[in-house]
């Protein structure tokens, strides 16, 4: 098939340049391009030139795979073939552009077995992180969401929802919080029940260009991608009364295109928001930390006790945020944690735990 006719009818799901480089070299063997808009169990959905197929991958690709970045996801590339009915199979996927994923706080990995990311999605243009303005409204979670995104190659943007359960002073008070700790980040607040905010988000999303939601359960994610549709196509729940926590409506990850022909991902909501390995993202997030460290008297230092230390000194002088170097902290111990096998997992806890054990029989001998 045509690569002009490719690019007519696949435009509205992202088809540009880059995903043209590969997909000649590729075509050549007979397979149909496709885009993945939806992830089941084992299976892909997938939009072609000739409507949507079903797709499984094969049983090589599965015994192949080393870990599950090599497994298809919501915004990948693909190459199809064996189509009949309604269904295909997925026998490559192109390379990805960007990737958005996260820690699998999976059983196994937690007892020291294979670490492995999960993939929440690719090939994404824009991640909007979305909060409430209730429980759910915190800075420090923000960043941990930036430091994911960043650290997949994407442009963040940040939607403050349910905005009409505050007053306007108090929204103004936490916009002013965002900007000041995210100066170079968008903010768009949002009401899907006061319809505020909905004509600025719909103005942010361009024609053929792939966004992605994410955020905790019950922020407002599925309710704002029905209001983009102008139709109820995503179940919603109310947040639970007595805990104020969201419930997870949306259970698989799913892209939907709207009538101005961008392209939004719905994800199942997440109340941990855990990061991979990678430095990448924090030092980019936290940029400020990053380049008072060139002036610290040592070169590795750790900013929590070393003298010379240009981080501790602009927090002593009041021109860096304590609470976000805190969080700075807490965030690359946590990548240079997960980096680590699970042998050197046991050990450092085996260590600490002697460690309270030793403290706890000499305040014993004190008494």
């Amino acid at each position: 098939m045509a690569i002009d006719n490719i690019l007519t009818i696949l435009d509205d799901y992202g088809y540009d340049p880059y995903i043209e480089n590969f997909w000649s070299e590729i075509n050549r063997n007979g397979y149909l391009l496709a885009r993945v808009v939806a992830e089941y169990k084992q299976i892909y959905k997938v939009i072609t030139t000739e409507g949507e197929y079903l797709a499984r991958i094969t049983g090589k690709h599965i015994f192949d795979a080393t870990d599950r970045e090599c497994y298809p996801a919501v915004g990948d590339w693909v190459a199809i073939s064996d189509c009949y009915g309604e269904k295909a199979i997925i026998t490559e996927i192109l390379p990805r552009m960007t990737i958005l994923k996260k820690k699998n706080a999976s059983m196994r990995e937690r007892y020291g077995g294979k670490k492995e990311a999960q993939i929440i999605a690719t090939n994404i243009d824009t991640a909007f992180i979305i909060e409430s303005t209730d429980r759910d409204f915190s800075l420090n979670r923000f960043e941990r969401y930036l430091v994911q995104i960043k650290d997949g190659g994407i442009k963040p943007a940040i939607v403050l929802n349910k905005t009409d359960l505050i007053s306007e002073i108090e929204l103004g008070k936490k916009v002013g919080q965002i900007k000041k700790r995210f100066k170079d980040v968008d903010v768009v607040p949002t009401s899907t029940v006061a319809r505020t905010g909905l004509t600025e988000l719909t103005t942010y999303i361009k024609k053929g260009k792939t966004y992605c939601f994410v955020g905790s359960s019950g922020v407002g994610k599925s309710s704002l991608i029905n209001r983009l549709l102008n139709e109820s196509r995503i179940k919603t729940n109310e947040v639970g009364e007595t805990t104020g926590r969201g419930k997870h409506t949306t259970t698989t990850r799913e892209m939907y295109l709207l009538k101005n022909g961008g392209l939004i991902i719905d994800n199942p909501g997440s109340r941990e928001v855990g990061l991979t390995g990678s430095i990448d993202g924090i030092e980019d997030v936290f940029n400020e930390i990053t380049n008072l460290s060139n002036r610290c008297r040592y070169g590795n230092c750790t900013h929590i006790h070393e003298p010379g230390c240009a981080v501790l000194q602009a927090i002593k002088d009041g021109l860096l945020d304590e609470e976000k170097y805190d969080n700075y902290l807490r965030l690359k111990k946590e990548a240079e944690y997960y980096k680590m096998s699970g042998l050197e997992k046991r050990e450092k806890d085996r260590k600490f735990g002697q460690f309270i054990k030793n403290a706890t029989d000499q305040l014993k001998k004190s008494k």
